[in-house]
């Protein structure tokens, strides 16, 4: 059953914007649906239902928990896997928490154990990207700098995202917002641990989305690096130097078999291992 937002929850990003039509359209569509992630049109615009429990966790989310398990590497840890109320629960807990400390999040309009009711935010940065590719606008890139800089914003607020990539974020009033809290990290590992996996993760994308290359990539590492606290930086070293371990043997692989996914992993680590030296150098 779908709870409306209480007085004191306004505050923390519960808006109740339906009409009683909306409402009745609302609650039809989460009682005959079972789709993860649906939209749908009322008579304020778009929102977005937002279920958890409708899938198995995947295969590699299992593997990810065997090799972190055997391992002595914390970044290689999953986050827990809860019961679809305690998956809801806890996107809805990190998305409070990051709209009170100023990030922008999309209004929460109505909530269920395992259900959740987002306001539209527009389209993500990542569809943003692909219609400045088209229109040729010059400011492309600029728009992967900001994202590297917001990241280094919510980690000097003591936050990380978990799942960083430009498909989770958009833009309000200029501002980059984040959506998809379905990772908390930092349950089973340290925060600056977590904060370190966070930018590894956005430099996955980074390294394959930037049109001036290592240009791009050396504006998005110091618009990080010069917000970030220090111990993430420093966990970022030990990751990166861990990781580069790895290197030849996924250079091996991509010899015969280079995937997106493994190009992506050799380029984003290959640079952040030598962007960490250089700045140790330095």
């Amino acid at each position: 059953m779908l709870e409306a937002a209480a007085p004191d929850e306004k505050a923390r990003g519960f808006h109740v914007h339906l009409e009683d039509a909306d409402i009745a359209a609302l609650m039809q569509v989460l009682l005959t649906s079972d789709r993860r992630i649906q939209q749908l049109n009322l008579s304020v615009g778009s929102v977005w239902i937002k279920r958890q429990g409708t899938e198995q966790a995947p295969w590699w989310v299992k593997l990810q928990s065997l090799l972190g398990s055997a391992l002595p590497y914390k970044f290689l840890k999953p986050s827990p896997i809860l019961t679809p109320a305690a998956m809801m629960a806890r996107e809805k807990r990190r998305m409070i928490e990051f709209g009170e400390k100023g990030f922008p999040v999309p209004d929460i309009i109505y909530a269920s154990e395992t259900a959740i009711v987002l306001g539209d935010v527009g389209p993500t940065v990542q569809r943003i990207l692909k219609s400045k590719i088209r229109a040729g606008d010059v400011d492309h890139d600029a728009l992967l700098v900001d994202c590297a800089a917001a990241i280094g914003d919510l980690h000097a607020a003591g936050l990380c995202h978990g799942r960083p990539h430009v498909r989770d974020f958009f833009l309000r009033d200029g501002r980059i917002g984040f959506m998809d809290f379905e990772e908390e990290p930092q349950a089973v590992m340290p925060i600056e641990t977590a904060q370190a996996r966070d930018i590894w993760l956005l430099f996955l994308p980074l390294t394959n989305l930037a049109q001036h290359g290592r240009q791009t990539l050396d504006a998005a590492y110091r618009a990080w690096a010069s917000r970030a606290p220090k111990a993430a930086i420093a966990e970022l070293h030990r990751l990166v130097r861990v990781l580069g371990r790895f290197l030849p043997l996924a250079r091996l692989i991509g010899r015969v078999q280079m995937g997106s996914d493994l190009q992506r992993f050799i380029e984003a680590t290959d640079y952040l291992k030598n962007a960490v030296e250089t700045e140790a150098a330095g």
